[in-house]
């Protein structure tokens, strides 16, 4: 019995080491064919144009095409959907932002769940929203506008890119740290937004950088702060929200992630030709005419982060009672 036992474990292994030799193998090899790169948002918008740039890095880098397929829905839900049931083998890919960490509590029910059923490769880009008023309002600075919602209750407008948008989180965590009640607008998207406030039919909206700046420096909007803890390199005469509400963070992140069980080698392999794109001087640059710092790591690196984002989340969005439309 024990040599039976002993014979069926030696082949147990060596069945298992070979195994393992074709997984390393394509590893190697990969990619051997178009990577789709699913962006669950609609097409120009910041977060299209980073999958679009790293896209066509790799692309170069591989020898294989990496195909950006936009797949806009439920608050990115289709999308991020489609990658958690793809095939484990690299060849979708998913290009992620705060919604997937905001929906984790949105939803009462998904038919995922982003962290076990998807896997970090990567990170790309930080980026701070700014806080900005139509210049109607009566307010220079944040104090001076936290005094004119408390004395104007539910008088305000603030607009957001959708219930569950990185706005509409960074506009929430405002409101729960000043302490201010103000009535949220959602649009289908930031230019609708945008549109809006520029006509002072809401009088805020946290924006992102590059769809908001030529608006701020024509004086078209006034911009008061920006909303990650360090000032912006493209706005840098403005303040960070935290000089006025200590602790506030918020911030528009993006990286690729892939299904599940994908082999680590693939994982890594991606990863390092991330890093190396992200310490590129060309790449940092136009990262940076987005407003954007590159956020290069490990996938480690990239998968805290995300975890950290899901629960920091969780609390305002219960905190606030959002509900998806």
């Amino acid at each position: 019995m024990k040599l039976a036992r002993r014979r069926f474990l030696h082949l147990a292994a060596g069945a298992a080491a070979l195994s393992a030799v074709p997984r390393v193998a394509r590893a190697q090899a990969y990619p051997s064919r178009p990577v789709r790169v699913i962006v669950p948002f609609a097409p120009a918008g910041d977060t299209d144009l980073v999958a679009r740039l790293m896209g066509q890095w790799l692309s170069e880098r591989l020898g294989q095409q990496f195909v950006i397929e936009n797949r806009p829905g439920a608050g990115t839900n289709i999308g991020t959907e489609a990658v958690a049931r793809a095939a484990a083998d690299g060849y979708t890919l998913l290009l992620a932002s705060p919604p997937a960490a905001i929906n984790a509590t949105l939803y009462e029910k998904l038919n995922f769940n982003f962290i076990r059923d998807i896997a970090a490769v990567a990170g790309i880009i930080r980026a701070p929203y700014v806080m900005e008023i139509n210049p109607s309002v009566p307010a220079k600075t944040v104090p001076e506008f936290i005094a004119y919602a408390k004395r104007n209750p539910d008088k305000i407008s603030m607009a957001s890119a959708g219930v569950g948008s990185g706005p509409h989180a960074a506009g929430e965590l405002f409101k729960m740290m000043a302490g201010v009640n103000m009535i949220h607008v959602p649009y289908r998207g930031q230019g609708p937004a945008l549109t809006d406030l520029l006509g002072g039919q809401v009088q805020l909206y946290f924006a992102g950088v590059p769809s908001s700046i030529q608006y701020i420096r024509a004086g078209q909007l006034r911009a008061l702060a920006v909303t990650t803890g360090a000032r912006s390199e493209a706005l840098p005469d403005l303040p960070t929200l935290t000089d006025f509400l200590p602790g506030y963070e918020a911030s528009f992140w993006g990286g690729f992630c892939a299904p599940k069980d994908t082999p680590v080698q693939i994982v890594d392999k991606l990863n390092s030709e991330i890093n190396v794109a992200l310490a590129d001087p060309k790449i940092k640059a136009r990262l940076a005419d987005l407003g954007a710092t590159v956020l290069p790591g490990s996938p480690a690196d990239f998968g805290k982060l995300i975890a950290e984002e899901t629960e920091k989340w969780a609390k305002v969005v219960k905190f606030s009672g959002a509900k998806p439309d």
